[in-house]
C-alpha cells in the first residue's frame, strides 16, 4: 500500500471532488494534484473553484449544483471528455443547516439540508456507479461526519442526513461487488474550517450537558491526507470506514 503522501506510478487516476471550493474539498484537491492525480472540481461557485484550481493543468473546473441530477450528469460527461475514465468520486458536498432539535425543525430548512446532503450525494453516487460499471470499477468516498456516529445537540437535520450516508456507503459497497466498485466513508471531527467556527468550537460549542466548551481542532491538510490515503489504496483492498478527529475533542457522548 502506498503512503498517502507518495504519488502512484499510475498516472491515469482521476477523481471528482464535490464541494471543492473550500474546506476539506479544496485541501484534498490541492494534495491530490500534488500527487499527479487529475482532479475535477465541482461546486456551485465558479470563482471558488477557480481559486482552488490555481490554473493547474490537471484541474478541471465544472460548476455544479449537486441537487440537480442533470447538472451532475453534465459534470461526469465533461470529466469523461477531458480525462477519460473516472476512477474515484469524493462525495464531499454538504451543509450543516439549522441549529434546532426535531420539535423546532423548520420544514423548508429540513428540505434544504436533505437536498444537499442526501439527494446531492445520491445523484453523484448514481452517476459515479454507472460510469464505473462501464469502465472497470472504481471507488466512491462519502464524507460522513462524526455526527454520523454521535450527534451534536440541536443538530437533527445534519445528523439524520449524515447517518443516512452510512446506509448509502454500505449499499454501494454491497451492490458494487460485481463491478469492482468499492465504497468508503470518512467521518471527520473538528477540522479547522468555517463550519467549525459557525458551531463555536473556538468560543464555546454547545455540549450534551448544556454547557459550552472550547473544542480542539486539527488542520485541514491532515483531513485531506486521510482522504488521500483512501483514494490511493489499491483496488484489491477496501477501506470501509475511517474516523479522524482532533485529539481530545468531545466525541463519545459529546462531552
Amino acid at each position: 500500500m502506498e503512503p498517502a503522501n507518495q504519488p502512484s506510478q499510475n498516472t491515469s487516476r482521476t477523481i471528482i471532488i464535490t464541494g471543492a471550493g473550500s474546506g476539506i474539498g479544496r485541501a484534498t484537491a490541492h494534495l491530490l494534484l500534488s500527487q499527479d492525480w487529475n482532479v475535477v472540481l465541482a461546486g456551485r461557485t465558479a470563482r471558488s473553484l477557480e481559486e482552488t484550481a490555481r490554473n493547474h493543468s490537471r484541474a478541471l473546473v465544472v460548476p455544479t449544483d449537486v441537487r440537480d441530477p442533470g447538472q451532475v450528469v453534465e459534470l461526469f460527461t465533461r470529466a469523461t471528455e477531458r480525462f477519460g475514465r473516472i476512477t474515484t468520486l469524493f462525495n464531499n458536498a454538504g451543509m450543516f443547516g439549522p441549529a434546532a432539535h426535531v420539535g423546532d425543525l423548520d420544514e423548508e430548512a429540513w428540505n434544504q439540508v436533505c437536498a444537499v446532503n442526501l439527494t446531492g450525494a445520491i445523484n453523484c453516487a448514481r452517476a459515479a456507479f454507472n460510469h464505473m460499471k462501464q469502465h472497470g470499477g472504481g471507488r466512491i468516498i462519502n464524507n460522513g461526519s462524526i455526527s454520523a456516529q454521535v450527534p451534536r445537540p440541536n443538530s437533527v437535520a445534519y445528523s439524520v442526513t449524515k447517518h443516512a450516508i452510512t446506509g448509502l456507503t454500505r449499499s454501494i459497497e454491497l451492490d458494487g461487488r460485481p463491478w469492482s466498485i468499492s465504497a468508503s466513508q470518512i467521518d471527520i471531527g473538528n477540522t479547522a474550517s468555517e463550519i467549525m467556527s459557525q458551531l463555536g468550537t473556538s468560543s464555546g460549542a454547545l455540549q450534551a450537558d448544556g454547557t459550552r466548551r472550547v473544542e480542539p481542532t486539527f488542520p485541514l491538510a491532515d483531513a485531506a491526507a486521510a482522504v488521500a490515503f483512501i483514494a490511493n489504496t489499491p483496488a484489491s483492498a477496501s477501506v470501509n470506514q475511517l474516523t479522524i478527529t482532533a485529539a481530545g475533542m468531545p466525541f463519545a457522548g459529546r462531552g
